[in-house]
């Protein structure tokens, strides 16, 4: 039984009712307002009951403390302007709770009125932007998906490894859990599309030199030769885990053969590409910045570990111990992206931003496992790292968006992928908006599963900004607080909903961005990525979740590997034309130890039996992207080739070739 008392500084108790009676008539003006509420929104005359002196309702007697923090709750700014002071009078009480739950139920209305009428206009875009037959994706191959049938300002009529894969993910949970049988076909299709493009030799290179990481593609399905910012190492894990999901689908329903023969040669692909190249850059999710990027660190850690779970599963055991050794190493290093001082994670090692973007968020989401808990090492949505990350990414758009402006620091506002963005100016995204909303319903979705909710010093200050009175410690389904925060934080998640609902057009349509002068929708529309991102949070909202895929009972390893491939090797031969005075040798280095970490020292001699082609045979980690350079010796002088530093990627088995001319 808790107990709770007005701090100090409020006023005194000045109600003369007698405790029991007050308590009997809040129980029934609560009950009553409630079913009041519609008629209160519709008819009330909001400004006599805001048109009081004071700016905050204090409860005036104890049995009314709960409810005084609840009303301390913002839904919408006017509610922020009740102040701590006895009012005159129990009539201006009623007024002023009674107009609290009217906006309590008109928000919480409204948001179940665009869940309904969005869903069906949300997934109808998601599938007009799916070829063959998608109503505006003429052009596309079967199951590959456009970004946004945008043709110009922007042109986004391409299909992106990373966008296609969140899109199917969304999809195949809506068939694997019997929401739409239908989508069977269109899931293939994606399936033979993916075993295609992962063959189509692109600028980041071929299915063996590390065309995997290339992020784009014509819809046809061939190589975007244009500049762009490659490699994007996110694509192949995704990809991943998405084909695994309907992969443990299908051996659950009796179809292993077609999970083995037909998907796992895709998903290994994939994991054996994600396994050799964790650790090294590529460009963000947003194709900005290239640096090491926390969402793509998050999602390779899931491809990996749920990698070796299905490869188990289905007989490939060769693989397990070298996926889960890289998974471990990948872990390791995520810890590395916290910022303990500020109370986020970084979003990126590199860019010159402060590192305060919706990769965070979405990389929570995206790897939501469950059964996790409230596991902070894999950054679950309801953990402490998790939700400081979150109030810290939503308070930077809070005084830089001015349709934003004037809202208070307890309620929901539009965000966008950072506060630095200048692309299209800089606005707010429906995605964006919509992700915190959806890791605000996972969280939710945890803690009353758990039956419990934690407050540590690192969300203190999430939980706070809602109900100011929130402190550290451990709540039981059972409680008050647990109680008075789950529905703040309800409230707060339906409010992101509502800000989406308000700046969506009324035939629904998703564009990239909304303005941040007015919330107009602005750059490419219909944005396929923010149609599912609103699918997944409608489901979210619901409380129906994705499986778990191993992140439960996860330990940081001690000491962290640098990566590698598991132990496979391939012989690879280099062969390089130089001409060269008498006496003077050819070297080779690079950036891994099996050629000797960049040290010319103790570079490897090439043979020059067949000059002036020097050669050298040697056994490299699989599936593994490097960098090297050639290297003369002359009596006592080092000459290193000119720069760039050359590179290349291991095939996954077999034998290669690399032949190059001295520079």
């Amino acid at each position: 039984m808790e107990s709770r008392q007005p701090t100090t500084s409020g006023p005194a108790q000045i109600s003369t009712l007698p405790r029991g009676w007050a308590n009997r008539l809040l129980g029934l003006f609560l009950s009553v307002s409630f079913l009041l509420a519609p008629v209160l929104y519709l008819q009330w005359p909001w400004k006599f009951a805001f048109g009081l002196k004071h700016d905050r309702l204090w409860i005036i007697t104890d049995p009314f403390f709960t409810y005084k923090e609840w009303l301390g709750t913002s839904i919408y700014p006017t509610l922020q302007r009740i102040q701590k002071a006895a009012l005159p009078s129990m009539r201006s009480i009623l007024l002023t709770a009674f107009a609290f739950c009217a906006a309590v139920f008109a928000q919480n209305s409204a948001v179940d009125t665009f869940v309904t009428t969005q869903y069906p206009i949300s997934k109808a875009g998601v599938l007009a932007n799916i070829g063959p037959s998608g109503s505006k994706s003429s052009g596309a191959k079967a199951g590959v998906v456009i970004a946004s049938p945008s043709t110009s300002d922007p042109d986004y009529l391409y299909t992106w490894a990373r966008d296609s894969a969140l899109v199917y993910k969304t999809i195949i949970d809506l068939y694997t859990r019997g929401e739409d049988t239908s989508l069977r076909a269109t899931i293939d299709d994606y399936v033979s599309s993916q075993a295609i493009q992962q063959r189509v030799s692109n600028p980041s290179g071929s299915i063996s030199t590390g065309g995997l990481g290339e992020p784009k593609f014509n819809i046809d399905l061939s190589a975007f030769t244009g500049g762009w910012g490659r490699p994007q190492r996110d694509g192949p894990a995704l990809r991943a885990t998405a084909l695994i999901a309907y992969g443990n689908w299908l051996v659950a329903n009796s179809n292993a053969s077609y999970a083995t023969s037909t998907l796992w040669p895709i998903i290994k692909l994939d994991l054996d590409y994600v396994s050799s190249t964790w650790n090294l850059t590529g460009f963000d999710l947003w194709e900005e910045v290239s640096s090491s990027s926390y969402f793509t660190s998050a999602v390779q850690h899931r491809a990996l570990r749920e990698g070796a779970a299905f490869a188990m599963k289905i007989g490939q055991t060769s693989v397990v111990s070298g996926y889960n050794a890289q998974a471990d190493n990948v872990l390791c290093f995520m810890q590395s992206y916290w910022n303990p001082i500020a109370g986020y994670m970084t979003s990126n090692t590199g860019g010159g931003r402060s590192g305060k973007d919706a990769n965070t968020a979405l990389a929570s989401v995206h790897t939501f496992d469950p059964a996790a808990g409230c596991d902070s090492v894999t950054f679950q949505p309801c953990s402490d790292k998790a939700l400081s990350s979150l109030k810290v990414y939503v308070d930077s758009f809070r005084s830089i968006y001015a349709i934003n402006s004037g809202i208070p620091s307890s309620a929901a506002v539009a965000t966008g992928r950072y506060s630095e963005d200048v692309y299209y100016g800089g606005n707010p995204w429906y995605l964006t908006t919509t992700i915190v909303a959806e890791q605000l319903y996972d969280a939710l979705y945890v803690w009353k599963q758990q039956g419990s909710l934690n407050v540590t010093s690192t969300s203190l200050a999430f939980f706070q900004q809602l109900v100011p009175s929130a402190a550290v410690g451990s709540y039981a389904s059972t409680s008050a607080t647990f109680t008075t925060l789950t529905t703040a934080v309800k409230n707060y998640a339906d409010g992101f909903l509502a800000v989406v609902a308000k700046y969506t057009p009324s035939n629904g349509a998703l564009a990239e961005q909304y303005t941040r002068a007015a919330g107009v929708p602005i750059s490419a529309r219909d944005l396929t990525w923010s149609y599912a991102a609103s699918l997944t949070a409608f489901s979210a909202r619901k409380g129906v979740v994705p499986d778990s895929w191993g992140a439960k009972g996860l330990i940081v390893p001690t000491t962290c590997g640098t990566g590698g491939s598991g132990g496979s090797t391939v012989q690879v031969t280099f062969n390089v034309y130089a001409t060269t005075a008498f006496g003077e040798n050819i070297f080779l280095t690079g950036s891994i130890s099996a050629l000797q970490n960049w040290s010319p020292d103790t570079a490897l001699a090439l043979s020059s039996a067949n000059y002036p082609t020097w050669s050298i045979t040697l056994s490299l980690p699989a599936s593994t992207t490097f960098e090297y350079k050639f290297i003369r010796k002359y009596n006592s002088a080092t000459t290193w080739e000119s720069d760039p530093n050359r590179q290349q990627t291991t095939p996954a088995s077999g034998t290669y070739t690399f032949n190059d001319s001295w520079r």
